[in-house]
């Protein structure tokens, strides 16, 4: 490992990183409630690639919102930063809840993971399914391959409850009608939300104060990615098998180095490493307030956090440099 890895990592944790969730979270939230899913992720993208390319890093963006070079989107394979400095993956989404957003709904964040060089999952922009739990427990209480019944039983059991007393957090959509259904036969609760999986998955690390303990179902692979570094900062334990269920999908994977379609990847083989995750609230939520707008100021609240020293900081910010955003 190179000498200057670890400085360069301790001066974006200290504020640069802040930064970029930052004003990504304010120039979406300035379209808040407004209904234009597309402009809210647009000014997010170009506020988050402005504040990337002005730190000092060769970084490469391996999980983002999309894989070809189509403007104005941060795509997979994009390179930011100014070309000087640490060598270090990407996976970010400067819009995380675009339709929350849109409808002014809770917990839409600007979110951005860096690791070494390596060290994040590379993978094509395609669905992920997912379990995860907060820390606490011992290993393999969960399994992506066992039956949900089973999940539960072993989950209650390490908590020390009954099953009757887990909720299960699960996106909102058709396709996971059966899932729902297998939950609730269980006798465990259910909060379903319409988007913000990385959120979904951050809450089960606190389910005391967010009432969420397992978070399961198929998002974006690109969450899946953010929500393991995450966990690997706070704790937990979480799965994500990739969707990959097209001869198209199929090719693509395979020429990003996935050779297995099926390969189930545990939180470590997607975010190896050390890793450092930020997300600054857009709209307020459990996890981080909403940015606020003053007369002469701007609030933001973020949570900063890094795997090797599981250092977790939240940063209340008051801004009064307008023009800056």
């Amino acid at each position: 490992m190179p000498k200057n890895v670890s400085a360069g990592l301790d001066r974006i944790l200290t504020l640069e990183l802040v930064r970029v969730t930052e004003r990504a979270a304010v120039a979406a939230a300035r379209l808040r409630g407004r209904g234009d899913e597309k402009a809210a992720d647009q000014v997010a993208v170009d506020a988050m690639r402005s504040e990337l390319n002005r730190l000092p890093i060769k970084g490469t963006v391996v999980i983002g919102e999309g894989e070809r070079d189509e403007a104005p989107m941060l795509y997979i394979g994009e390179e930011v930063g100014t070309g000087e400095g640490t060598e270090v993956d990407i996976a970010l989404d400067p819009l995380e809840g675009t339709t929350i957003c849109a409808k002014n709904l809770p917990n839409s964040l600007a979110v951005i993971a860096i690791a070494e060089r390596g060290s994040l999952l590379y993978a094509p922009d395609v669905y992920m399914d997912k379990i995860a739990i907060g820390p606490g427990y011992p290993a393999g209480v969960i399994d992506i391959d066992a039956p949900v019944t089973e999940n539960f039983a072993n989950l209650a059991k390490a908590k020390g409850v009954a099953v009757a007393e887990l909720t299960a957090c699960i996106l909102d959509r058709p396709r996971h009608a059966r899932l729902i259904e297998e939950v609730r036969a269980t006798g465990a609760a259910i909060r379903l939300i319409g988007d913000g999986d990385v959120a979904g998955v951050i809450h089960t690390t606190n389910p005391d104060d967010t009432g969420i303990d397992i978070y399961l179902g198929i998002g974006g692979a690109p969450e899946g990615v953010l929500a393991a570094a995450a966990l690997r900062c706070i704790g937990g334990q979480m799965q994500g098998r990739l969707q990959l269920n097209t001869d198209d999908k199929i090719a693509r994977a395979a020429k990003m180095g996935i050779a297995d379609p099926n390969k189930v990847y545990a939180m470590e083989e997607m975010a190896r490493g050390d890793v450092l995750f930020a997300a600054t609230g857009v709209t307020d939520g459990n996890l981080l307030s909403g940015v606020k707008f003053g007369r002469d100021s701007i609030n933001t609240h973020t949570i900063v956090m890094r795997s090797s020293s599981k250092t977790v900081r939240e940063i209340k910010a008051q801004h009064q440099d307008l023009e800056k955003f």
